[in-house]
């Protein structure tokens, strides 16, 4: 039982809260007024703590990190915080008494509409890590009004509707529209010289606010309360009153909607020109805010700048804050009057850049015209960047111009954002060792010949504060009572874990834990798919982002087979399985959405054949996110991380996996190499091509898809599938898309480029032996065992106390 003292408290509180920003009372407030008062009411208690802590880092003249990321993938907020602030079982029993259900109140909050896969949800695991860790470091980033988007499935295919997470406001934030900065585009510059000095003067410009809306973010039983800014895009000017008097109410208002329209979604379509723009525009708002603001902060305090990498330390999250480095350098030059020698080696140690892709799409890049028009004093300093950086590589590739130009930030019409923050950063890291191999012998292979002290590797992490205590308090609650609550802080202290894997009444409760987790999913099911599943079949979990290199579409190949071996064999030997796959494709990625729909209608397919899906059940999940995760991550028998080897960078998916006990199929990609490593070849199922393997196939064009087509019965069978009217007699061409791109390719580009059909044996005898070994429930929870003791490495507390003391040094 809570203290009686401390539950008045809280009831108080909450009651006061209740009546003063609301007008209700117990008896009359609704249940959404009930939350936001319950999240008013955690969060005054927070603030206390919130300004000490920003008062004890300006007092100690503690050095400062700044983490600027495109994506903060949070989730809901208020589980999370009566977790981290030790008080989840006073709220609990404090609302119990006043007939109130808080984990009812915790599913009225809306998932913050601020990322979509990996980047975003690293990026949120990091802040918690840095709180817990008593570090001072602080995100920064965009205020989505409407996310990306949200994902309904419509006759199987996906729908993209509005997310309105901030319909009905968020109470987890501060507003400070007193430190609102001020970012330009467009215009000119003018060049002049006044008392012997080159001035540079924006003129014509127009203004964008920038609001910044301030959450705090708590660690775990931490003194430390850090800060995650957003900002949010305001126009300059107001209403133009005379149009408007005059009825001319859309071009009143067009302004302040263009202006504001920076902040509305995340990743807007860039198949053309105003998406192109309205990105660039994006990614230079957030990070001049910011930058604004860093420099702000550290004025406040000091007035020397060669004091500034002391002080501050700035992380960019993949090449999409890539203009934070220009954007110090024109405020150092412009606004603080240094020369350029000085702010570029203040720049160079202040910035630090993570890698977090080889694939040649994300690795950013602008149309130059596109970008001076837009940022003409940033492209002039981009430019001047670039024709130093230029001389230097002379010295090393003297009349090398080819190899000059593929180095050089600006070469053919384009800006590139990576080779940006490869030049403007002390350090560069990839997150897996794989991945960094790759960046190091491929990628970035003559950068690195450069400088190879500046590349390194630091693997991802998750918090196992969010992905096992707040989303299995099944199993959270089994280890403590079997190794104590030390691996909350202490991620290592898991490993104790591992001589009950041998413990058959250890195993007889971890598989418990399971099945109840199961059965919570499956009524999430039942209520959503109208799909009934059976808790003993395996589920076969698929859930990240839509991409041809995550490979759902190999997955949903496999199915097919197995659906049309029961068809000519009812009696196979197949256990029963139900796959789950889940997430979103980029609204602009036709062939994703193929695949959406594939799976969709082997799906109807499969539920319309009675006997076979009392075997097979496919679901997909629409709205994939956070909150969703925390229900289908700890059901998860089987862990599908299938991505081409040598394309996925770390994953963190399969690190939230295994630490529930999750076995891994998987290719010897990312950071699978490490969990096969930690865990070892008996208790994950590694199958596939190599990396290197892909590459000779690849480099040599020695692939042939059509061979296997011919000569392997099983892929010719599913492909045919494909086009001969099998999944959709009325419209035989629907995926004939995906059946030209497995054989033949398109466009010049080799047929089946991330080798589904040359895996696809290797993936169907490594699916039948994890049939079998299902079956031997005693070994099954013997290998989940030691996935779970092993996964204490997988932490983003080790990621980020490698990163501290590798690069930020705070």
């Amino acid at each position: 039982m809570a203290d009686m003292a401390e539950k008045n408290r809280v009831r108080k509180n909450f009651e006061e809260t209740l009546r003063s920003h609301f007008g209700r009372t117990l008896n009359d407030a609704s249940k959404k007024q009930l939350y936001k008062a319950c999240a008013m009411t955690l969060r005054d208690e927070i603030m206390g703590q919130w300004v000490e802590s920003e008062k004890e880092t300006k007092e100690d003249h503690r050095k400062q990190l700044y983490y600027l990321s495109i994506e903060f993938l949070t989730g809901r907020a208020l589980r999370n915080n009566l977790i981290n602030t030790l008080k989840e079982k006073v709220y609990a029993e404090t609302f119990g008494e006043m007939g109130i259900d808080i984990n009812e109140l915790i599913e009225l909050e809306p998932d913050a509409g601020l990322g979509n896969g990996g980047l975003g949800r690293l990026a949120a695991c990091f802040l918690d890590s840095l709180a817990t860790m008593g570090l001072p470091g602080h995100g920064f980033g965009l205020r989505y009004q409407y996310g990306m988007f949200k994902q309904k499935i419509v006759d199987g295919y996906q729908l993209e509707m509005p997310d309105l997470w901030l319909e009905d406001g968020n109470v987890w934030e501060i507003q400070h529209p007193e430190e609102q900065k001020e970012v330009r585009f467009g215009g000119h510059i003018i060049q002049s010289i006044e008392k012997g000095k080159t001035v540079y003067k924006h003129k014509d410009y127009i203004t964008v606010l920038a609001v910044p809306y301030d959450t705090p973010i708590i660690g775990y039983q931490s003194e430390r309360v850090n800060t995650l800014r957003l900002w949010s895009a305001k126009s300059a000017k107001n209403l133009d009153m005379k149009l408007f008097g005059r009825g001319d109410y859309l071009k009143a208002s067009a302004e302040k909607e263009l202006a504001e329209v920076i902040s509305k979604v995340l990743y807007p379509d860039d198949n053309h020109y105003e998406g192109k723009a309205l990105r660039l525009k994006q990614h230079y708002f957030f990070v001049s805010a910011s930058i604004q603001c860093i420099v702000a902060n550290f004025k406040s305090q000091y007035s020397n700048f060669r004091l500034f990498p002391e002080k501050v330390a700035i992380h960019i999250n993949d090449t999409h804050p890539a203009l934070a480095i220009p954007e110090l350098m024109r405020i150092l030059l412009d606004e603080e009057g240094l020369d350029w020698d000085t702010a570029w080696n203040i720049t160079v140690k202040t910035f630090a850049y993570t890698n977090h892709t080889i694939m040649s799409e994300a690795l950013e890049r602008w149309p130059e015209n596109l970008f001076k028009e837009q940022l003409p004093r940033i492209h002039m300093i981009v430019h001047e960047i670039n024709e130093r950086y230029c001389r230097s590589l002379w010295e090393y590739f003297p009349g090398q111009w080819d190899k000059i130009a593929q180095m050089a930030i600006v070469a053919y019409g384009e800006v590139r954002m990576a080779p940006l923050c490869i030049v403007g950063s002390h350090s560069v890291n990839g997150v897996a060792p794989l991945h960094t191999s790759i960046l190091k012998n491929e990628v970035f292979k003559d950068y690195n010949k450069l400088e190879p002290l500046k590349f390194v590797n630091i693997t991802n992490g998750v918090t196992q504060r969010r992905w096992l205590l707040l989303s299995n308090p099944g199993l959270s609650e089994l280890l403590n009572q079997t190794i104590g609550d030390s691996w909350i802080v202490q991620p290592w202290r898991l490993k104790d874990l591992e001589p009950y894997a041998q413990d058959a009444s250890f195993r007889d409760a971890f598989a418990k834990v399971k099945k109840g987790n199961k059965k919570r999913l499956a009524e999430y099911i039942k209520e959503n798919n109208q799909i009934d599943l059976d808790l003993d079949s395996i589920f076969d979990v698929h859930v990240k982002r839509l991409h041809e290199y995550k490979r759902q579409l190999l997955n949903v190949l496999h199915i097919m087979h197995l659906y049309t071996e029961l068809l000519y064999n009812p009696n196979a030997d197949i256990h029963p399985r139900t796959f789950i796959f889940g997430g979103k494709a980029s609204p602009g990625y036709h062939r994703a959405k193929l695949i959406i729909k594939l799976i969709n209608t082997v799906a109807e397919r499969i539920k319309k054949d009675k006997k076979i899906s009392e075997i097979l059940k496919v679901v997909y999940i629409e709205d994939y996110r956070v909150t969703l995760a925390e229900k289908i991550i700890p059901a998860a028998d089987v862990s599908e991380q299938i991505s081409t080897a040598g394309k996925e960078a770390s994953g963190t998916g399969n690190m939230k996996f295994m630490l529930n006990g999750a076995l891994t199929i998987g290719t010897m990609d990312g950071a699978n190499i490490e969990i096969f490593k930690a865990v070892g070849a008996d208790n994950m199922y590694i199958f596939g091509l190599t990396a290197d393997e892909v590459n000779s196939m690849h480099r040599y064009g020695t692939y042939d898809p059509q061979t296997l087509y011919r000569e392997n019965h099983r892929i010719k069978l599913v492909l045919d599938q494909l086009v001969n009217g099998f999944l959709n007699p009325e419209d035989t061409g629907m995926f004939m898309d995906l059946y030209r791109s497995l054989l033949y390719g398109e466009n010049g580009n080799m047929a089946d480029p991330y080798m589904v059909l040359a895996d696809m044996k290797s993936y169907s005898q490594t699916q039948e032996k994890i049939g079998k070994d299902f079956q031997n429930k005693d070994l099954w929870f013997e290998k989940t065992i030691i996935n779970t003791a092993n996964a204490g490495y997988f932490s983003s507390d080790r990621s980020i106390r490698e990163y501290n003391s590798g690069i930020w040094k705070l």
